[in-house]
Protein backbone atom coordinates (compact mmCIF):
# COMPACT_ATOMS: atom_id res chain seq x y z
CA UNK A 1 0.00 0.00 0.00
CA UNK A 2 1.35 3.41 -0.96
CA UNK A 3 1.97 5.75 1.93
CA UNK A 4 0.22 9.08 1.99
CA UNK A 5 2.51 12.02 1.31
CA UNK A 6 3.77 13.69 4.46
CA UNK A 7 1.90 16.85 5.39
CA UNK A 8 3.73 20.16 5.44
CA UNK A 9 4.45 21.32 8.99
CA UNK A 10 4.14 25.09 9.38
CA UNK A 11 6.13 27.05 11.91
CA UNK A 12 7.25 30.48 13.03
CA UNK A 13 10.58 31.43 14.58
CA UNK A 14 10.66 33.68 17.67
CA UNK A 15 14.17 34.87 18.55
CA UNK A 16 15.74 38.25 19.16
CA UNK A 17 18.88 37.43 17.12
CA UNK A 18 18.45 37.99 13.34
CA UNK A 19 21.30 35.59 12.57
CA UNK A 20 19.58 32.80 14.49
CA UNK A 21 16.28 33.48 12.74
CA UNK A 22 17.97 33.52 9.33
CA UNK A 23 19.81 30.29 10.11
CA UNK A 24 16.70 28.47 11.23
CA UNK A 25 14.69 29.73 8.25
CA UNK A 26 17.39 28.53 5.88
CA UNK A 27 17.63 25.17 7.60
CA UNK A 28 13.90 24.50 7.37
CA UNK A 29 13.69 25.86 3.82
CA UNK A 30 16.02 23.01 2.78
CA UNK A 31 13.34 20.44 3.67
CA UNK A 32 10.09 20.31 1.71
CA UNK A 33 8.11 19.03 4.69
CA UNK A 34 8.48 22.34 6.56
CA UNK A 35 7.28 25.87 5.85
CA UNK A 36 8.36 28.89 7.90
CA UNK A 37 5.42 31.31 7.92
CA UNK A 38 7.15 34.17 9.70
CA UNK A 39 9.67 35.44 12.22
CA UNK A 40 9.33 37.51 15.38
CA UNK A 41 11.96 39.29 17.48
CA UNK A 42 10.27 38.95 20.89
CA UNK A 43 7.55 37.08 22.72
CA UNK A 44 4.86 39.73 22.35
CA UNK A 45 5.28 39.86 18.59
CA UNK A 46 5.52 36.07 18.53
CA UNK A 47 2.18 35.64 20.27
CA UNK A 48 0.40 37.97 17.86
CA UNK A 49 2.01 36.24 14.89
CA UNK A 50 1.12 32.78 16.17
CA UNK A 51 -2.50 33.78 16.76
CA UNK A 52 -2.71 35.37 13.31
CA UNK A 53 -0.90 32.69 11.27
CA UNK A 54 -1.84 29.60 13.32
CA UNK A 55 1.36 27.59 12.70
CA UNK A 56 1.71 23.99 13.79
CA UNK A 57 4.85 24.79 15.80
CA UNK A 58 6.38 27.90 17.36
CA UNK A 59 10.17 27.78 17.80
CA UNK A 60 10.58 29.92 20.90
CA UNK A 61 13.68 31.45 22.47
CA UNK A 62 13.39 32.01 26.22
CA UNK A 63 15.28 35.19 27.01
CA UNK A 64 14.42 38.09 24.74
CA UNK A 65 14.30 41.85 25.35
CA UNK A 66 10.78 43.17 24.98
CA UNK A 67 9.02 39.95 25.89
CA UNK A 68 10.42 36.58 26.98
CA UNK A 69 9.44 33.10 25.95
CA UNK A 70 7.79 31.97 29.18
CA UNK A 71 5.36 34.88 29.19
CA UNK A 72 4.64 34.23 25.51
CA UNK A 73 3.92 30.54 26.13
CA UNK A 74 1.61 31.45 29.01
CA UNK A 75 -0.26 33.91 26.81
CA UNK A 76 -0.60 31.42 23.94
CA UNK A 77 -2.11 28.89 26.33
CA UNK A 78 -4.43 31.55 27.76
CA UNK A 79 -5.66 32.38 24.27
CA UNK A 80 -6.19 28.72 23.44
CA UNK A 81 -3.74 28.74 20.54
CA UNK A 82 -3.46 25.47 18.61
CA UNK A 83 0.27 25.90 18.01
CA UNK A 84 2.72 23.73 19.91
CA UNK A 85 5.76 25.49 21.37
CA UNK A 86 9.24 24.03 20.99
CA UNK A 87 11.73 25.91 23.18
CA UNK A 88 15.24 26.45 21.81
CA UNK A 89 17.51 27.62 24.59
CA UNK A 90 21.14 28.67 24.27
CA UNK A 91 22.37 27.48 27.66
CA UNK A 92 21.49 24.19 29.34
CA UNK A 93 21.66 26.02 32.67
CA UNK A 94 18.87 28.37 31.62
CA UNK A 95 16.65 28.77 34.68
CA UNK A 96 13.72 29.73 32.47
CA UNK A 97 13.41 26.19 31.12
CA UNK A 98 11.35 24.76 33.97
CA UNK A 99 8.94 27.70 33.99
CA UNK A 100 8.55 27.07 30.26
CA UNK A 101 7.56 23.47 31.01
CA UNK A 102 5.06 24.64 33.58
CA UNK A 103 3.73 27.27 31.19
CA UNK A 104 2.89 24.63 28.60
CA UNK A 105 5.82 24.20 26.19
CA UNK A 106 5.83 20.88 24.34
CA UNK A 107 9.54 20.41 23.66
CA UNK A 108 12.92 21.66 24.84
CA UNK A 109 16.18 21.60 22.91
CA UNK A 110 19.50 23.39 22.90
CA UNK A 111 20.25 25.60 19.92
CA UNK A 112 23.30 23.55 19.04
CA UNK A 113 21.15 20.44 18.45
CA UNK A 114 21.99 18.71 15.15
CA UNK A 115 19.79 19.48 12.17
CA UNK A 116 18.08 16.08 12.13
CA UNK A 117 17.46 16.20 15.88
CA UNK A 118 15.74 19.56 15.47
CA UNK A 119 13.67 18.28 12.55
CA UNK A 120 12.63 15.24 14.56
CA UNK A 121 11.68 17.46 17.50
CA UNK A 122 9.55 19.72 15.31
CA UNK A 123 7.73 16.72 13.85
CA UNK A 124 7.09 15.38 17.35
CA UNK A 125 5.95 18.77 18.64
CA UNK A 126 3.55 19.13 15.71
CA UNK A 127 1.99 15.84 16.80
CA UNK A 128 1.77 17.02 20.41
CA UNK A 129 4.51 14.69 21.62
CA UNK A 130 7.03 15.71 24.27
CA UNK A 131 10.68 16.07 23.22
CA UNK A 132 13.17 16.74 26.00
CA UNK A 133 16.88 16.50 25.21
CA UNK A 134 18.99 14.66 27.82
CA UNK A 135 21.26 17.71 28.13
CA UNK A 136 18.32 19.93 29.06
CA UNK A 137 16.83 17.25 31.30
CA UNK A 138 20.03 16.93 33.29
CA UNK A 139 19.89 20.64 34.11
CA UNK A 140 16.23 20.56 35.05
CA UNK A 141 16.30 17.78 37.58
CA UNK A 142 17.32 19.82 40.60
CA UNK A 143 14.22 21.93 40.08
CA UNK A 144 11.71 19.25 39.16
CA UNK A 145 12.95 16.50 41.46
CA UNK A 146 10.12 15.36 43.69
CA UNK A 147 10.69 15.39 47.46
CA UNK A 148 10.34 11.61 47.68
CA UNK A 149 12.13 9.65 50.39
CA UNK A 150 14.88 7.27 49.31
CA UNK A 151 12.52 4.39 49.93
CA UNK A 152 9.88 5.80 47.60
CA UNK A 153 7.96 3.73 45.09
CA UNK A 154 9.87 2.43 42.10
CA UNK A 155 8.56 2.05 38.57
CA UNK A 156 7.52 -1.36 37.33
CA UNK A 157 9.20 -2.86 34.28
CA UNK A 158 6.21 -1.95 32.11
CA UNK A 159 6.12 1.59 33.48
CA UNK A 160 9.82 2.01 32.66
CA UNK A 161 9.16 0.72 29.17
CA UNK A 162 6.33 3.22 28.68
CA UNK A 163 8.43 6.08 30.03
CA UNK A 164 11.37 5.20 27.77
CA UNK A 165 9.08 5.48 24.76
CA UNK A 166 7.66 8.77 26.05
CA UNK A 167 11.24 10.10 26.25
CA UNK A 168 11.64 9.33 22.54
CA UNK A 169 8.58 11.40 21.70
CA UNK A 170 6.28 8.44 21.07
CA UNK A 171 2.55 9.13 21.22
CA UNK A 172 0.14 7.17 23.42
CA UNK A 173 -1.33 5.52 20.35
CA UNK A 174 2.09 4.40 19.12
CA UNK A 175 3.05 3.13 22.57
CA UNK A 176 -0.19 1.15 22.75
CA UNK A 177 0.45 -0.42 19.35
CA UNK A 178 4.07 -1.27 20.14
CA UNK A 179 3.27 -2.86 23.49
CA UNK A 180 -0.02 -4.49 22.38
CA UNK A 181 -2.06 -2.71 25.00
CA UNK A 182 -4.90 -0.18 24.83
CA UNK A 183 -4.44 3.58 24.89
CA UNK A 184 -6.44 3.61 28.12
CA UNK A 185 -3.86 1.29 29.68
CA UNK A 186 -1.05 3.57 28.50
CA UNK A 187 -2.78 6.52 30.17
CA UNK A 188 -3.15 4.50 33.37
CA UNK A 189 0.57 3.68 33.33
CA UNK A 190 1.38 7.36 32.82
CA UNK A 191 -0.84 8.35 35.74
CA UNK A 192 1.05 5.91 37.96
CA UNK A 193 4.42 7.13 36.63
CA UNK A 194 3.56 10.77 37.34
CA UNK A 195 2.45 9.90 40.86
CA UNK A 196 5.54 7.83 41.66
CA UNK A 197 7.95 10.43 40.29
CA UNK A 198 6.06 13.43 41.63
CA UNK A 199 5.84 14.84 38.12
CA UNK A 200 2.97 16.88 36.72
CA UNK A 201 3.44 16.01 33.05
CA UNK A 202 5.40 13.94 30.53
CA UNK A 203 8.33 16.34 30.23
CA UNK A 204 8.86 16.58 33.99
CA UNK A 205 8.62 12.80 34.34
CA UNK A 206 11.33 12.32 31.71
CA UNK A 207 13.58 14.87 33.44
CA UNK A 208 13.21 13.16 36.82
CA UNK A 209 13.79 9.76 35.23
CA UNK A 210 17.07 10.87 33.67
CA UNK A 211 18.24 12.16 37.04
CA UNK A 212 17.39 8.94 38.86
CA UNK A 213 19.04 6.79 36.24
CA UNK A 214 15.78 5.22 35.15
CA UNK A 215 16.44 6.26 31.56
CA UNK A 216 20.22 6.07 31.78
Amino acid sequence: MDREPARVITLIVVDDHPVVRDGLRGMFASAAEFEVLGEAADGVEGVEMAVRLDPDVVLMDLRMPGGGGVAAITELVRRGARSRVLVLTTYDTDSDTLPAIEAGATGYLLKDAPREELFTAVRAAADGRTVLSPAVASRLVSRVRAPVASGGETLSAREREVLARVAKGTSNREIAAALFISEATVKTHLTHIFAKLGAKDRAAAVAVAYDRGILG
